[in-house]
């Protein structure tokens, strides 16, 4: 559609167009067919709808539309129709309200389709994987990136964001869908198809058709789940209605391809003909089985249509009718040597009652063909009787067999298993110091099992031997010994898991007397005894004392834990507690803080340590009844406990020098110092080299802490006293002799002795900044002015030398008085003040050196003055 533009002259002033009558009435003229062409061009695209059901049609579509609207709008952006419309609308032409309405109708309509080109853009590649993909593959991995890219165009877009456009748009794409599974499986042909791969069709079919719904449903429940963007409330019967029943005609096509192609074909084979005796019947059955799919290669309509549901349906009932004898004889044959079982059914029984349950299911078939005379008359009928005697004979052969082998097998097997003792054990020689000696309830489960298949037997009316009924009859009393024993054992057990070595070692006397109460259960009675509740009795008793035992213990043993664990953790670097506006301490201060509350948990710890040697003579005496603190039976166990507080004491260094390394290296400021001028050099105050020592002096300390904490004797849990050497010396025998060799000690005894002196250098460097300022100290103030006056500056010059060190003074007083620096805070305004004083100083100097050339200028001006007024 072609604008024809005005043939007027435009080039003159809008405003001077607008009174020319001529240019004004040809104007209109134009106006009013330009507003006919574009009301016909709107309205003929409003008319038009997609071409095709598949998604690319809406493309097409709205791709049309912006390619027609676009060359209307570019028209009317021309200079000279723009200029005309100025005209007009200066005239106040009664004629441009109507066109400038269709002109904004022109510009929503194209912005509109335009929005619609872009988003729909996006999914392009999208529908094209879906419509031309060559396999249901490309279409599965196409669906579930087309509905996050059908999300993003419903929260963007501006005109894709309602039901009436994204439900018409996901519409189209089912169809499309649906399309493609159609296309793919033809009923005519499948059943010729290679078994495998009309499977694996029908298979893709139904996953392409139900990762429609699932994709649909992810991406809905991360819209829900966010919040924030529109729902997805559509109509599911559009979107679903035709996908979700061709998904299940797919299944449907599915289970006619299971039963026919592999489960007849499977077991109408070598196997059933020798069952049978019959090959050429089993040749004839097969036969039939090929014929059970022509009813559905031969459909008159279209299985996957919504409208033939009723008669698809029908043609699956007819055809599970049909196959319903075969499946049984299928099933009957095909778990013959591993039966499927009922819940809590024995094997052997359970055996039978699934033979017997599928001859009641073939029966009840065969009963419902006798109530019709002329089914059973029929070939068919004749055919299908034929098949049910063969099969219940079979059957009953094989319950027979079942039957006869239990009963021989339970009359030989089951009098030994009742002679079994008791308990066994896992070794035949039992050492106390292994844990993983296990008792056993020697209790077979194939007895259990006798009892289990002796009820089930007799349920099924088939006659026991007495033996297996006597057990039966016994089996409470046997579920309540074992039960006990079971529960005695596991205590046991339970109980050993809890010992360690050194515990196992302490208490081998009592784990021996145990095991005689044990003994006879694992060497003279056994199911038939009658001593064997006796026999629990004592061994629950045995068990609860060792328990009550073993609970002393260990709750010995979790005190001497507490002790110290208390220990291990006690913080041996504290550090004074500071409130808003409180000031840092000096670094003496400090470390002498540090030093006192070390020696208050010193303190602490060692009453801690010391009531360690109580706690183990009571374990002493639950043990041997003695309480001297030097048993033999003990050694190890006094050992055990001396290497877990030289553990405690190990760790407690470790990690108090770990902790104070870290804090050395935080930038939180512990202490503070000072920066002061010591003529010549600029250092700390304390010195460098005193905070080094006393650093060194408090990590030191940290480690002889555990000099307080004496050792044993050997072989006990008393102190060592304090030996004499010679006449003036005496040694005191500690853990302080180990630990301070522990590699790992030393170590982060050096780790942290070096990081400090790594902090002291780097405020050394810091401060060497201030060298700069050493002029001021460093020349003889009174000798530079003797040679400054010698010179007889200018003032000028004199007035520079001012201005520097003025600068000076006030450029120092500028700096930052306090500089942190890990866990050091530098504190500079001492220095500062002794710089500024120094400069100072010499601004006095310059003043006295000025005021003194002053007035000698002065004097000399004056009798200058006085020598002329006596010459006048």
């Amino acid at each position: 559609i072609k604008l024809e533009m005005p043939t007027v002259n435009l080039t003159r002033e809008v405003t001077v167009l607008a009174t020319v009558p001529e240019v004004v009435r040809s104007l209109e003229s134009c106006a009013m067919t330009w507003q006919k062409l574009i009301s016909a061009a709107l309205e003929e695209q409003l008319e038009k709808v997609p071409q095709g059901n598949g998604p690319l049609a809406e493309v097409d579509f709205w791709r049309e539309r912006d390619d027609t609207l676009r060359a209307l709008a570019e028209q009317t952006k021309l200079p000279e129709m723009q200029k005309a419309l100025q005209v007009l609308q200066e005239a106040e032409s009664e004629h441009i309200g109507d066109l400038q309405i269709v002109l904004s109708d022109l510009r929503k309509y194209h912005a509109e389709a335009l929005d619609n080109v872009k988003f729909l853009a996006t999914l392009e590649r999208h529908l094209k994987n879906l419509t031309y993909g060559a396999g249901f593959n490309i279409v599965l991995d196409t669906i579930p990136s087309l509905m996050n890219g059908l999300r993003a165009v419903w929260i963007i877009s501006r005109h894709y964001n309602k039901d009436e456009r994204m439900v018409p748009l996901m519409e189209r794409i089912a169809w499309e869908i649906a399309e493609r599974v159609y296309k793919a499986v033809d009923l005519h042909t499948l059943f010729k198809e290679d078994i495998a791969a009309a499977k694996k069709k029908i298979a893709d079919a139904k996953s392409t058709l139900q990762q429609w719904r699932k994709c649909y449903f992810a991406v809905r429940a991360q819209i829900e789940a966010s919040g924030r963007e529109p729902r997805w409330e559509f109509d599911q019967k559009r979107l679903f209605g035709k996908t979700d029943y061709m998904a299940s005609v797919c299944q449907d096509l599915i289970d006619i391809l299971q039963v026919v192609t592999e489960e007849f074909y499977n077991v109408f084979g070598p196997e059933l003909k020798a069952v049978t005796g019959n090959p050429n019947h089993i040749d004839d059955l097969l036969t039939r089985v090929n014929g059970l799919t022509r009813p559905i290669e031969e459909l008159s309509f279209d299985p996957f249509s919504t409208k033939s549901a009723r008669g698809w349906k029908s043609v699956m009932e007819d055809f599970r009718e049909e196959v319903i004898v075969e499946s049984i004889n299928q099933i009957f044959v095909e778990n013959l040597k591993d039966p499927p079982l009922y819940k809590n059914h024995p094997p052997v029984a359970g055996a039978i009652y699934w033979s017997r349950s599928l001859f009641y299911r073939i029966k009840h078939t065969i009963i419902r063909f006798q109530e019709v005379e002329e089914l059973l008359a029929s070939e068919r009928g004749k055919e299908v009787k034929q098949i049910y005697l063969q099969v219940a004979k079979k059957m009953k052969e094989y319950e027979d067999q079942k039957y006869s082998q239990w009963r021989d097998g339970t009359q030989h097997v089951l009098p030994p298993l009742l002679k079994n003792s008791l308990l066994t054990s896992s070794v035949k020689e039992q050492p106390v110091t292994k844990k993983s000696v296990r008792f056993i309830v020697n209790f077979s489960p194939l007895i259990q099992e006798i009892i289990i298949e002796t009820k089930y037997m007799e349920q099924l009316g088939l006659p026991v031997p007495e033996t297996a009924r006597y057990v039966a009859l016994q089996e409470g009393r046997y579920l309540r010994y074992t039960d006990r024993l079971q529960n005695v054992l596991d205590q046991y057990h339970k109980l050993m898991e809890t010992l360690s070595e050194a515990e196992i070692k302490l208490l081998d006397d009592h784990i021996k007397k145990l095991w005689e109460v044990f003994k006879s259960g694992h060497s003279r009675l056994n199911w038939n005894s009658l001593g064997t509740g006796d026999f629990i009795f004592r061994c629950t008793q045995a068990v609860r004392t060792f328990d009550s035992l073993v609970h002393r213990i260990h709750n010995i043993s979790e005190d001497i834990s507490n002790r110290l664990l208390s220990i291990e953790s006690t913080n041996l670097f504290k550090f004074p507690l500071l409130k808003n506006g409180d000031k840092l301490p000096e670094a003496r201060e400090f470390f002498e803080y540090v030093m006192c509350e070390r020696a208050k948990d010193v303190a602490h710890m060692v009453r801690k340590y010391s009531a360690i040697p109580q706690l183990l003579i009571k374990v002493e005496g639950r043990v041997t009844n003695t309480n001297s603190g030097k048993s033999p039976k003990l050694t190890s166990y006094y050992a055990y406990w001396e290497n877990r507080i030289y553990q405690a004491l190990t760790q407690l260094i470790v990690k108090n020098l770990q902790s104070f390394n870290a804090a050395v290296l935080a930038n939180v400021p512990l202490f503070q110092t000072e920066a002061i001028l010591s003529v010549p050099e600029i250092t700390l105050q304390p010195n460098a080299s005193e905070l080094d020592k006393i650093t060194i002096k408090c990590i030191r300390d940290c480690a002889e802490v555990t000099k307080h904490f004496v050792r044993w004797m050997h072989g006990t849990c008393i102190e060592c006293p304090p030996q004499h050497v010679e006449e003036d010396e005496v040694i005191t025998f500690s853990f302080y002799t180990d630990i301070s060799q522990n590699p790992l000690i030393i170590e982060k005894a050096v780790l942290i002795t070096q990081n400090v002196r790594k902090l002291l250098s780097s405020l050394s460097k810091y401060l060497n900044q201030w060298k700069r300022y050493h002029l001021l100290w460093k020349l003889d103030k009174d000798v530079a002015m003797e040679k400054l006056a010698a010179e007889k500056p200018a003032c000028v010059t004199l007035d520079e030398q001012f201005q520097y060190y003025l600068k000076i003074a006030q450029e120092v007083t500028q700096q930052p008085m306090i500089k942190d620096e890990q866990c050091i805070r530098l504190h500079l305004a001492p220095l500062a003040c002794t710089v500024e004083e120094n400069a100072r100083g010499w601004v006095m100097s310059l003043g006295k050196l000025l005021n003194e050339s002053a007035r000698q200028e002065l004097f000399s001006l004056q009798e200058e003055i006085q020598a002329g007024v006596l010459s006048l």
